[in-house]
């Protein structure tokens, strides 16, 4: 009787670290793309139906009273149903899902099983389309992982390669969920895995470009937002308005983290279960919902009307505390849900704000205001999440604005440097820190 311990037998316990060929994982990653692409590509485009239909609803529909009672009931049964969904069937699937994926590629967490997607999916798909300040790339980046990481698996590919194919499945998602090919790889190099492999840049490269592929298939290939497309010139002078703006973001962007944990440790603190906490605050989202509805949801409303100088300067404050609390409640609610588009949307509103009193003091040298709503998102995404160039990668394929590059570069830098001059620490790691001292 051989011994169980004897070395033959432990080998073939662990997993394969056999590692593909550079051709056969550029092919499956290829795959990787045309799979995930097509889920994310449905689960967008459902999202854009149900933002269609819950803002018809408040606006026409039930938008009298009390008609809009029910409305807010609905969002606040969604959000409840969500969360429910999320802690009996798929726990993983609470919240962004990009600190998990990230945890998987460090080697210090396992990777979903493919019932995940659905949860994500499903649940996503009320919280988000149901009202709450949650962004679509979370659930796209998640599932496009844990897609990816079955393929591997089926095709029975060393861990390596998974662990590769994950990370190019996670670019794939972000890459449909803004139809931004670009800064999905990069997000992959610069985010997840920290260091350039070629391996894994291959395999994000050829999964971002096989998704994009069929999104634009379902979706259409337009940019996600409309920005004046004359090319501009930039005087030496305005861009030190530009480094003021990163400078002002960046102090924003540090708010914008400090809240959002704080009010997940203080939700947690609360004696209630996790579907009544996310009931709750869906009926806060419910009469957000019945009185405002373009200034629920992801966002993406807030950010296109900051691009065409809709708001008035004096309600830009209110409007940026709005979305900032309410944006940190509904992650508190522990649904699928993501972090990207409502912080977008905040640095528009901040890069508005700027841009405005930039203009008030002299309109000659400021210029446009709509460039500093656009540096204000990439500021925002730097300070908050630490990654400059997927955020002036993603800004400016969402924008189609190719001529910032310069004050993209200033606006990011100076929000880095102030985040980092008050330790505060990215987001995403922070929350993969909270995630794991929960766990033990």
């Amino acid at each position: 009787m051989s011994d169980p311990s004897s070395p033959t037998r432990a080998q073939s316990a662990r997993p394969t670290q056999h590692q593909c060929g550079l051709t056969v994982l550029s092919l499956v990653s290829i795959l990787v793309g045309l799979v995930a692409g097509g889920i994310c590509g449905v689960f967008r485009l459902m999202l854009e139906q149900a933002d269609t239909l819950r803002t018809a609803l408040a606006v026409h529909t039930l938008h009298g009273f009390p008609a809009g009672i029910l409305l807010v009931v609905a969002v606040s049964l969604t959000s409840f149903v969500a969360a429910l969904m999320v802690k009996r069937l798929a726990p993983l699937a609470s919240g962004s899902g990009i600190p998990h994926v990230e945890a998987v590629l460090a080697g210090s967490a396992r990777a979903a099983t493919v019932w995940l997607i659905p949860v994500k999916f499903v649940g996503g798909l009320l919280a988000i389309g149901g009202g709450l300040a949650l962004g679509r790339e979370g659930p796209s980046v998640q599932m496009g992982a844990t897609a990816a990481h079955a393929i591997g698996r089926a095709l029975r590919l060393g861990a390596a390669d998974c662990r590769a194919l994950l990370a190019a499945g996670a670019g794939a998602g972000l890459a449909t969920a803004f139809n931004a090919p670009g800064a999905g790889a990069i997000f992959v190099l610069e985010e997840l895995v920290g260091k350039f492999e070629a391996r894994t840049t291959c395999s994000a490269l050829g999964a971002s470009v096989s998704a994009i592929l069929v999104a634009n298939f379902l979706l259409g290939g337009s940019p996600d937002f409309v920005a004046p497309h004359a090319p501009i010139v930039i005087d030496v002078s305005t861009q030190f308005l530009f480094l003021l703006t990163g400078l002002a973001t960046g102090l924003l962007s540090v708010l914008y983290n400090r809240t959002l944990l704080l009010t997940l440790q203080l939700g947690e603190r609360l004696p209630l279960s996790v579907e009544t906490r996310a009931a709750l605050i869906g009926l806060l989202a419910g009469v957000l919902v019945w009185q405002a509805p373009h200034l629920v949801g992801g966002g993406d409303w807030v950010t296109q009307a900051c691009l065409n100088g809709t708001f008035a300067w004096t309600v830009i404050p209110a409007l940026f505390v709005m979305r900032l609390l309410f944006g940190s409640l509904s992650y508190a609610a522990a649904t699928p849900g993501g972090l990207f588009a409502p912080m977008l949307a905040l640095g528009a509103l901040s890069g508005l704000g700027c841009g405005t009193m930039a203009h008030a003091l002299n309109s000659t040298l400021a210029g446009d205001i709509w460039p500093f709503v656009i540096v204000g998102m990439a500021a925002m995404f730097a300070g908050s999440v630490r990654a400059p160039l997927t955020g002036i990668v993603l800004v400016t394929e969402m924008t189609n604005a190719t001529s910032l590059l310069l004050p993209l570069l200033s606006g990011s830098f100076a929000a880095m440097f102030v985040a980092d001059g008050m330790r505060e620490a990215p987001i995403y790691e922070a929350l993969r820190i909270r995630a794991a001292s929960d766990i033990r």
